[in-house]
């Protein structure tokens, strides 16, 4: 009896593991892109790890501010289908996004949420990559008024880092204000 009822633990244990066998663990502590995922989830790979990076921001006077040193970590979520960030700052203002790709609508779904600015309904950009890089928008009006979106880029890819940045920019994209920039480079884990 004791033998079954070992048995049926081992076998229970080893069911639930590889069912979610691509999830963060200590083997894999970013966890790993499940195979049956739309192939987009491997679009942030480059990413996948932790880095160290320099965030500068512009300031309300329109000069840009003195960079910060932030930690940048991505791993896979949802069993290798999604990926999650989280940006860790010293001021203690933390943010994050979960990113899903939906294959139905062949787009990246991005939604953004922070401890400094809680929200009940997170914001969302929406994109794709091409040509090397991932481009997310979503709609904000300027300070002026006028219709356009809030740009966010993610360039330079590579295993030693990669770059960021954001900006506004109007419907045609002629007018491009950039609003704030990362550079980061891979922490060796």
């Amino acid at each position: 009896m004791k033998k079954a009822i070992f048995l049926s633990v081992i076998l229970c244990s080893s069911l639930i593991f590889s069912q979610y066998e691509y999830e963060p663990s200590k083997e894999y502590p970013f966890g790993r892109v499940h195979p049956e995922a739309p192939e987009q989830v491997k679009d942030f790979q480059p990413m996948i790890g932790e880095c160290n990076c320099k965030s500068v921001l512009r300031n309300p006077d329109q000069t840009w501010a003195e960079p910060e040193t932030i930690i940048w970590r991505w791993k896979y979520i949802m069993n290798g289908k999604g990926v999650q960030d989280e940006t860790l700052k010293p001021d203690g203002k933390h943010s994050g996004s979960i990113r899903q790709y939906i294959a139905d609508s062949s787009r990246w779904y991005v939604h953004y949420y922070s401890n400094f600015l809680p929200s009940t309904t997170l914001p969302a950009w929406e994109g794709n990559k091409k040509d090397g890089e991932i481009v997310l928008y979503r709609e904000q009006k300027a300070p002026n008024g006028m219709d356009g979106s809030y740009k966010i880029t993610f360039y330079d890819m590579n295993e030693s880092g990669y770059k960021w940045k954001g900006e506004w920019v109007d419907k045609e994209e002629k007018i491009v204000y950039p609003t704030w920039t990362i550079a980061c480079t891979r922490k060796e884990n």
